[in-house]
């Protein structure tokens, strides 16, 4: 049996609903408001709930668990961790951060967890998936309004570039590994994803001159990419309704984003997947095609 964590969020959500529409497979979801019944009930935050929601489950998706503070998501993690190890699940699959997104401070918590089921006593495959291209479609496409005014698209990319994702692509690529794994493991047999770290990052980057560029092309007038300091970035995101964990770690992505770590070189998902991964450039296009332009 597998079972799937964060089945609210979109991508464990996407990644059940793939599974699930494979018929050989018995799937099973988990999530902090389950009702116990068609949903089982796996609180990160409530430990008690973890070991009993993971009863009868071979084969454990551990979707992160990230949107708190480090030492908040550490404690979620430990505490499934020790539950899958008190309930005898047999693998674990577990979405990680890409190595180029290490430097920045939401690296953190994924590090640690990678260490822990290391030393567990479960077979591990981790997913180390890049940032998401939702990152760069938004600001593109929340861009539109001032761009349309100003003829700017600023924004703190410096003269970086940033690889993008799709969230889909991650899905597919979960739920192949995840099937597999399952079918290896009702055959008695070792899978080949035991042990193994992919690398999924997006195998195409975008730098601000090029969002620009898009959006000169979508409002049909130039557009023009203008920096934007670090500093003025977190003078900007005080005055906003942001958590203050998501201000720390927002400049920190622009501080990575500005030095030049967030261009993947390479990776693993194109051996992945059945297709060509989604590029980001599409990506950015379609977002742009469903904001409005000012009059």
């Amino acid at each position: 049996m597998i079972l799937v964590t964060g089945v609210s969020g979109a991508l464990g959500g996407s990644v059940l609903a793939g599974l699930r529409a494979q018929p050989d497979l018995e799937v099973v979801a988990g999530s902090s408001s389950g009702d116990g019944d068609t949903v089982r009930r796996l609180d990160f935050d409530d430990p008690a709930t973890l070991e009993s929601g993971l009863r009868g489950v071979d084969l454990l998706v551990f979707v992160s668990a990230g949107y708190a503070e480090d030492d908040v998501v550490i404690a979620r993690h430990g505490a499934l961790i020790a539950a899958a190890t008190a309930a005898g699940v047999r693998h674990v699959i577990y979405t990680s951060l890409s190595a180029s997104a290490h430097h920045t401070s939401i690296a953190v918590p994924h590090l640690w967890t990678e260490r822990q089921l290391a030393a567990s006593p479960f077979a591990v495959t981790v997913l180390r998936n890049g940032f998401y291209s939702e990152l760069t479609t938004g600001l593109a496409a929340g861009a539109v309004e001032s761009a349309a005014a100003t003829g700017i698209f600023a924004a703190p990319f410096g003269t970086g570039r940033i690889s993008g994702v799709s969230r889909r692509d991650l899905a597919d690529v979960a739920v192949r590994v995840a099937a597999e794994i399952e079918r290896d493991l009702r055959a008695g047999a070792v899978s080949a994803h035991a042990g193994r770290t992919y690398e999924l990052e997006g195998v195409a980057s975008v730098d601000g001159a090029e969002i620009a560029e898009l959006l000169s092309e979508y409002l049909g007038r130039p557009v023009e990419y203008r920096d934007v300091s670090l500093t003025d970035l977190r003078i900007g995101l005080l005055g906003s309704d942001l958590e203050p964990y998501r201000i720390g770690h927002s400049v920190s992505l622009f501080a990575n984003l500005k030095a030049g770590f967030l261009h993947a070189a390479g990776g693993d998902l194109p051996a992945l997947l059945p297709t060509a991964p989604r590029p980001i450039r599409e990506e950015i296009a379609a977002a742009l095609s469903g904001a409005a332009v000012p009059e």
